[in-house]
């Protein structure tokens, strides 16, 4: 398997920060996910339900992250990780979340990490 079904800039909006005034407001978080996964039978059948499903993961992270709340940004990227590991068919994500306008004169700033095993050929 060296196939990647990935999302990117997926915009949650949600309560994240350490400072009393952050624990206040929602903010927007950007997501941006790669899934190890073996899209050969979805192609070769044209089966939505023979790949991973885009869609169903954002929709999932949609309602978690809206519905969470995390001091860390750090925190998220271990819970999303996690939870997108149990619930989907992929054996790896490499997941980057970003935290926009949270540090001034920077565009974004995050954290990216990968959890799972990394199935041989992956693209870096």
């Amino acid at each position: 398997m060296s196939d990647i079904v990935y999302i990117r800039e997926l915009e949650i909006n949600t309560v994240i920060g350490i400072y009393d005034w952050e624990r206040k407001i929602r903010q927007t978080v950007s997501l941006d996910l790669d899934m190890a996964t073996d899209i050969g039978a979805a192609a070769a059948g044209e089966d939505i339900e023979q790949t991973l499903n885009y869609k169903a993961v954002s929709k999932r992270l949609i309602a978690y992250i809206e519905a969470a709340e995390f001091l860390l940004i750090e925190t998220m990227a271990e819970k999303v990780a996690e939870l997108v590991l149990a619930e989907f068919p992929t054996p790896w994500i490499r997941l980057r979340v970003g935290k926009p306008g949270a540090v001034t004169g920077a565009k974004d700033v995050g954290v990216i990490i990968e959890r799972g095993e990394r199935p041989p050929r992956l693209p870096m």
